[in-house]
């Protein structure tokens, strides 16, 4: 049986099936069946590859390397989906973002590498897929530094840093264009050393480019890389001739340009902004109160919280740092769907609530984003917790959140902050809930 025959078939049920998984991630009810659709196309297009595949040049060794690469990326998935706490999620997606972006950096260096004639247009994808794969894994590394504590979540600021930033781009244009022009014929240069040269300044630009986005940012830019990384695998696919890798890479491309776009304009602020203003500079700095401001915190009890309480969730669309994120956090804590609500679904009520619990959050629901013209997160959509008749906010402390600014709504009268430990304060307060009940 000629199993290379078998291969486009098997190619388009996998392309349908990453279709069809999509579709289900659009919703809370279909997206654990989509997630397993997907998979499973991804499961039959990996398998079938394999055994479709030659290994007459390398032999045996071929075989054991690619059987070994394969039993460590399913070890790795699994202890990262049975082990990773969804708290986490983030941190995986920006390190999963990595992998990918490296992997079809990788795999152009090896293909040119190995090619001894190169025609202009493959050399094209090759070099497009070193570069975004490379500033896909350099920016995923420092997302995920900065998610995880490991990096300050703080916008780098720097005198010049947008000459740095243009100058490291630039040198990257002018030498793909010089190895693309090479392979034409019209120049002649050291193709190799080029390539790795691009491949350090792919590397650089990532980091450059994410070290001076604040956290509070860091929602858009795993959006932006998961898109990166599927634009590298897509050009990865045109290098090896692999028309699923061209097909998934696409679809990977396309849905995280427009979840960037969404996530943007949830945040009311172009890319260009989340890219460059470096909200969050001074994040971290502890709450100043003004000089003038004989405004004071009115802190509050579990017990006093407990007896204003009746629960609804409402959610901000870059709550939990990750498009979704939160809503995943509340069904994994087996809250009701019909209790989980969008931010544009909601903000009208909290007018007529009697009280709105925060917890952790803090620029979603700072006010300045809709009254103080000169806040970096000015006309940003916000939570209306601020319009209900009473605020409880559960804190740790009186620091500022990743944009590193004041928030107006800690020192509302009506306003009570309950300190301490999340968890734990929500804790509390249920067991105060049941003894009132």
């Amino acid at each position: 049986m000629d199993l290379q025959s078998w291969i486009p078939a098997v190619y388009l049920v996998a392309a349908v099936t990453f279709v069809l998984g999509l579709k289900g991630l659009s919703g809370p009810t279909t997206a654990v069946a989509g997630n397993r659709i997907a998979a499973a196309g991804m499961l039959l297009a990996v398998a079938f590859t394999f055994a479709a595949r030659e290994f007459q040049e390398y032999g045996a060794a071929g075989i054991g390397l690619t059987l070994g690469g394969m039993a460590i990326g399913a070890v790795a998935g699994v202890a990262c989906g049975r082990l990773v706490k969804m708290t986490a999620m983030p941190q995986m997606v920006a390190l999963f973002n990595g992998a990918g972006g490296g992997s079809a950096a990788l795999v152009s260096i090896l293909e040119y590498m190995h090619k001894s004639a190169h025609e202009w247009a493959s050399v094209l994808s090759t070099v497009l897929g070193l570069i975004i794969g490379a500033v896909s894994f350099s920016g995923s590394a420092i997302a995920f530094g900065k998610l995880q504590g490991i990096i300050s979540p703080r916008a780098y600021k720097y005198p010049g840093q947008r000459i740095v930033t243009i100058g490291v781009f630039a040198a990257i244009v002018v030498l793909a264009v010089a190895l693309v022009l090479s392979a034409a014929g019209t120049v002649t240069l050291d193709g190799a050393t080029i390539l790795w040269i691009l491949l350090g300044l792919g590397l650089l630009f990532g980091v450059v480019l994410v070290m001076p986005i604040g956290g509070a940012d860091m929602p858009v830019v795993i959006s932006l890389l998961n898109a990166y990384t599927g634009l590298a695998v897509a050009m990865a696919g045109f290098v090896l001739n692999n028309h699923l890798l061209i097909v998934a890479g696409t679809l990977v491309g396309a849905s995280g340009t427009i979840l960037t776009r969404l996530m943007s304009k949830a945040m009311n602020r172009s890319l260009a902004n989340v890219l460059f203003a470096g909200v969050g500079a001074s994040a971290g700095a502890t709450v100043a109160q003004k000089g003038d401001d004989t405004r004071s915190v009115r802190e509050v009890s579990a017990e006093d919280t407990a007896i204003l309480l009746g629960v609804r969730y409402a959610i901000h669309p870059v709550a939990g740092r990750m498009p979704g994120h939160m809503n995943v956090l509340l069904a994994e804590a087996n809250v009701p769907y019909d209790k989980l609500k969008d931010m544009e679904e909601i903000n009208d009520d909290f007018k007529n609530s009697d009280v709105a619990l925060v917890i952790g959050a803090n620029d979603v629901t700072n006010p300045a984003a809709r009254t103080d013209k000169a806040s970096p997160i000015y006309g940003m959509p916000i939570l209306n917790v601020d319009q209900a008749k009473n605020v409880i906010v559960i804190k740790r402390s009186m620091r500022s959140g990743f944009a590193g600014i004041d928030n107006e709504l800690y020192l509302d009268t009506k306003t009570g902050m309950l300190f301490g430990d999340a968890k734990a304060a929500v804790e509390k307060v249920i067991t105060e809930l049941k003894k009132a009940a």
